[in-house]
């Protein structure tokens, strides 16, 4: 029953203890119940959600719900001290903020700036017409500034296509995809001016000027190590796994580094590819935003299968497997590499992505890349030079363990490297640049997409070249994959020289540039 005070003029006022909320929002002029678009981050994909914030009497509160996790929950600190400190008020209400749909877990502090967006038009601050087609997201701080969100390419994407609002230090970020339809605003005093149409968008910061230099280590640092720069061309030319054998001080990390130089610019689509996967690990992009070069990923010996392949308990990141897409993983000491994760290096080299599975679902990730891995002949080094090794049968058989065969079949190129001779290290002759290699390497590639794109096909392979590979075969020196991968190799050394067909020379090259494979398993 609701109880009326009589008035004057005949109308009736509502009893002050009447507990209807209809009736207490006519008297606070409180709208109740908003809902605002967002977006949250599930492994490298953004998910549109749904910030729904509703108002009402009862003991002063702020419960959020709707699977978010810890991150999400501290919102309503930093809400409340970005609210008070930008001179906005602070219900003593109930309030409560469900994130819709609410089986999908919800993650990072990117909602920050829709719950408090939220609870303005909730309790009639700004109007609900001026959030209409639009979407909010940001991190709070106490003062009321907006932070930067890792993932906004991702985000930006799930909100799409609707108005987004942004932090203005992420504005260049959004706007790769979502262009004129990206606003940057710094502080929550300065949205609530915009939005009420007291004040206009800000300017975007202007882009910075890119350096034409690549910093890139060249090649020409590099002496001697002619098997090894071969090596290096090929691989780049017909992006082939390398793995490097030999004693520390050879050069194999050296050459490693070098290897990017070598790499053709990315397309605009690998480009946003690459570049959304770090925005969404929460890696530092370039000053462009734009990520143009192959990445190089360089993990410890002693990272996690995790950090690899990615995942988390709670939130599944990308791992350095994806990170390196499009670009290359070097594994320097791949020996000391704990074996569980060498062996989940498999099935990504194989299909080129990747599939973390959690009790809260699954995510699949890219990890379309270049392995590079260089390791030792034993655990002391010195096992290529005779009476120099110090290492037992024992210890070195539980080091070439670690490498299966089915992971050591995988890698198209397996070099054996000697120490430089001290004349080439003590010559002041510097070798080829990296120019200089990286223009055989574009010309090698032009060859092999013509031909994919004329559908000619493969070369053909002289007889000579044929027997040779049988013998091999026959001699069970050779999988079917490492026939395959023979083959391929072959082409690639054709394509560099520039010949047509692939000859018996080709094809000896191309064996002997996997003659430390015998060498690793003994």
């Amino acid at each position: 029953m609701k109880w009326w005070f009589a008035r004057a003029d005949g109308n009736k006022t509502p009893n002050l203890t009447d507990r209807s909320p209809e009736v207490h929002s006519q008297m606070l002029g409180v709208r109740m119940l908003s809902a605002i678009a967002a977006a949250t981050l599930s492994g490298a994909v953004g998910r549109s959600v749904s910030v729904e914030v509703h108002v009402s009497n009862g003991l002063p509160g702020f419960t959020i719900v709707g699977l978010p996790d810890a991150a999400v929950r501290e919102s309503r600190d930093r809400v409340r001290a970005a609210l008070l400190s930008s001179g906005l008020p602070w219900p003593l209400r109930r309030v409560t903020v469900n994130l819709a749909p609410s089986g999908v877990r919800k993650g990072g502090a990117g909602l920050d700036l829709a719950m408090a967006v939220g609870l303005l038009v909730a309790t009639g601050e700004l109007p609900a017409a001026c959030t209409e087609g639009m979407a909010f997201c940001g991190e709070l701080g106490l003062n009321g500034s907006l932070r930067h969100v890792p993932g906004m390419i991702a985000l930006a994407d799930a909100t799409a296509p609707l108005q987004l609002v942004v932090p203005l230090a992420d504005l260049r970020e959004a706007a790769l995809v979502r262009g004129e339809a990206a606003h940057g605003v710094s502080t929550l005093a300065e949205l609530c001016g915009i939005l009420k149409g007291q004040a206009r968008w800000p300017e975007p910061p202007l882009a910075p000027a890119t350096s034409a230099s690549s910093g890139l280590p060249d090649l020409a640092d590099v002496r001697g190590q002619a098997v090894g720069r071969h090596a290096l061309e090929v691989a780049a030319a017909g992006a082939h796994h390398l793995l490097m054998v030999g004693p520390p001080g050879s050069g194999k990390s050296m050459l490693a580094e070098r290897l990017p130089g070598l790499l053709p610019p990315l397309s605009h689509e690998e480009a946003m590819t690459v570049t959304r996967i770090h925005s969404a690990a929460g890696c530092a992009l370039p000053e462009g935003v734009l990520v143009s070069r192959p990445p190089f990923r360089a993990p410890h010996h002693r990272a996690s299968i995790v950090a690899l392949i990615g995942g988390g308990s709670w939130s599944l990141r990308p791992g350095e497997i994806t990170l390196a897409t499009h670009g290359i993983l070097f594994l320097d000491e791949m020996g000391e590499f704990p074996v569980a994760a060498l062996e989940a290096l498999r099935q990504p080299l194989e299909e080129g992505v990747i599939r973390v599975s959690r009790a809260g679902g699954t995510v699949t990730f890219p990890a379309g890349f270049l392995l590079v891995a260089a390791m030792n002949p034993c655990p002391c080094g010195e096992g290529v030079y005779p009476g120099s090794c110090k290492c037992s049968v024992i210890d070195r058989a539980r080091y070439t363990r670690r490498l299966s065969a089915p992971l050591l079949d995988r890698f198209d190129l397996i070099v054996p490297l000697a120490r430089p001779d001290p004349d080439d290290l003590l010559s002041d002759i510097r070798g080829e640049s990296t120019a200089v290699s990286a223009a055989r390497v574009a010309a090698a590639r032009s060859r092999a997409a013509d031909r994919t794109a004329s559908g000619e096909g493969e070369p053909p392979v002289h007889p000579d070249g044929t027997r040779l590979l049988a013998s091999r075969l026959r001699a069970g020196q050779l999988s079917a994959r490492g026939l395959h991968k023979v083959s391929a190799v072959a082409r690639t050394v054709a394509d560099l020289a520039g010949d047509e067909q692939v000859g018996h020379g080709h094809v000896c090259d191309a064996l002997s540039l996997r003659a430390a494979r015998t060498t690793v398993t003994t």
